[in-house]
């Protein structure tokens, strides 16, 4: 059982698109007249090894058990999570945990996060709160983006919340409503591009900046069908794969012209999203806010302010913020936001394993 109490103690856990790594967060969240905050105590990444991202895309090709995956990536997480607490010495209340994506398609009601929680709480006699998407999906949602709530109840104090990780994604209050939907792939295109080279992804875009922009190619890229459909919406693996990947597959330029045209592409389509806002200030997180090329392009087209917080928030917010869905989710309060992923109305979401 949860002691429901003023303060929280969590770990929040996050494993995004990139496939870099599991995000481990302690954090502690309270209440201060009505109003939460955070404190980000203690964070750490473990990377993975080469068998784990070889398994991640043969369970997205439907190669091996996802099932069987499912509980190998439970075991992972159990593991990383006892090292990171006897590391820090941490007394904790509750696990948050996104787990990994398989597959994201709302419009056929799939989402699929993989770790499974019943092992991470058996292991560790900790609560757990997991499998955040499915229940929006069920209620007509896109299942994403879900950080929005996080965004306003602790990041109140910037006009909007830009992430930069393989996904690029946005929320903001419009009327009284939190709205937020994914821009454009960011990392996980820069990352495929640049892994011809061997390498994992272009350290602060230094490859891109030496490269040419490919005006045909960019063209064909900003002509993609996703920019002209309707919000509420978001991007998955299985758009990427068959609508962007082609395009920069099938181009016969340089490693260097690709990164530079992908980055420009990139570029203009968060422009396009500003342009159309008032925004005075946006905060920047995710591996992205360190691609000097990338922020650079960014500010040639734009001139709102970009704001880039400490390095362990850049890191670790999207961890910050599951950990704090999972703190909602515990105390019945709604941690989806129907104005952001179009679900029928608000609700509380996320399987919960008590010990």
């Amino acid at each position: 059982m949860i002691n429901i109490k003023n303060k929280f103690s969590v770990i929040g856990i996050m494993s995004g698109t990139s496939i870099d790594g599991l995000d481990v967060a302690y954090v502690q969240y309270y209440q201060t007249n009505k109003k939460w905050h955070f404190k980000l105590l203690k964070a750490d990444t473990f990377s993975y090894d080469q068998e784990l991202k070889k398994n991640f895309i043969q369970a997205y090709k439907k190669e091996i058990s996802i099932s069987s995956l499912d509980k190998k990536f439970g075991h992972i997480i159990s593991d990383f999570i006892t090292i990171f607490i006897k590391r820090h010495d941490l007394s904790v209340d509750l696990i948050a945990s996104h787990g990994h994506t398989i597959f994201h398609d709302p419009q056929k009601g799939n989402t699929t996060q993989i770790g499974s929680g019943s092992i991470i709480s058996q292991r560790l006699g900790i609560p757990v709160v997991c499998n955040f998407r499915q229940q929006d999906i069920d209620l007509g949602g896109q299942g994403a983006p879900l950080v929005p709530i996080g965004d306003k109840l602790l990041f109140s104090e910037y006009d909007a919340c830009l992430n930069l990780g393989g996904i690029a994604n946005i929320s903001y209050d419009q009327k009284k409503s939190r709205l937020a939907y994914d821009i454009c792939p960011c990392n996980i295109l820069l990352n495929y591009i640049v892994n011809r080279l061997g390498k994992d992804f272009d350290s602060e875009g230094g490859i891109a900046s030496k490269g040419i922009v490919d005006f045909n190619l960019l063209e064909t890229l900003n002509k993609v069908d996703y920019y002209h459909s309707p919000f509420p919406k978001s991007l998955g693996m299985e758009y990427i794969d068959s609508f962007f990947l082609p395009i920069v597959s099938q181009v016969p330029i340089s490693v260097p012209d690709l990164l530079a045209t992908v980055s420009e592409h990139i570029a203009i389509q968060l422009t396009n999203v500003f342009e159309n806002l008032e925004f005075n200030n946006i905060l920047v997180t995710g591996g992205g806010a360190f691609n000097t090329n990338l922020i650079t392009r960014i500010k040639e087209h734009s001139s709102v302010s970009l704001l880039f917080p400490s390095r362990d928030i850049i890191c670790f917010k999207e961890a910050v913020v599951f950990g704090f869905l999972g703190v909602l989710r515990i105390l019945q309060q709604n941690n989806c936001l129907a104005s952001a992923t179009g679900a029928k109305k608000d609700h509380s979401s996320g399987d919960v394993y008590l010990v």
